[in-house]
């Protein structure tokens, strides 16, 4: 009788460990793959913590992986990743929007401007031949030019996000 109830133990420590392995791995978990349209939750921050942007307490950011909905750092970080599950991962430069183009750095005349004297810090706006319109950030003013910035702002840093995946769909 004791050794029955020894190996009745020993047969639930046993399924006990192998449950507890499962889900710690995620085995039969359902996980984010190219071409599954997801819904996450992230905190985007530069290296220095310094957050610029967030939808946590707010709408899930919905996309496709693999699509081009996003940068590429942040669809490769999603890949692998299971309902819930949260990750923190640095996005490099090349991953994110690239490193700064300075063909996309403009010196215009004041009179560019209109009757409107540029100020550093503002944001204008460039007709696109091709349509629509670009903006920039008045980078420098002085008494006859303004420098504008095009690029995109977060162009030229590593970025670090916090990403928790709240849906997975196909």
């Amino acid at each position: 009788m004791e050794r029955r109830l020894v190996a009745v133990v020993a047969a639930v420590i046993v399924v006990i460990a192998a449950a507890y392995v499962a889900f710690a791995s995620g085995i039969g978990m359902q996980r984010v793959a190219v071409g599954d349209m997801v819904s996450v939750y992230y905190t985007g921050s530069f290296t220095n913590g310094t957050v610029f942007s967030s939808n946590v307490g707010g709408q899930p950011l919905n996309f496709t992986v693999g699509a081009n909905e996003v940068i590429p750092g942040f669809d490769s970080a999603v890949i692998g990743m299971g309902i819930n599950q949260s990750k923190t991962v640095t996005i490099p430069v090349n991953e994110a929007y690239g490193q700064i183009n300075p063909a996309l750095i403009i010196s215009f005349p004041i009179s560019a401007f209109g009757n409107q004297t540029p100020k550093a810090g503002q944001i204008v706006g460039e007709n696109n031949p091709a349509g629509g319109s670009i903006t920039g950030i008045v980078t420098y003013v002085n008494a006859t030019n303004a420098t504008v910035d095009f690029n995109q702002p977060l162009a030229g840093h590593a970025l670090v996000f916090t990403i928790r995946v709240i849906r997975i769909g196909k």
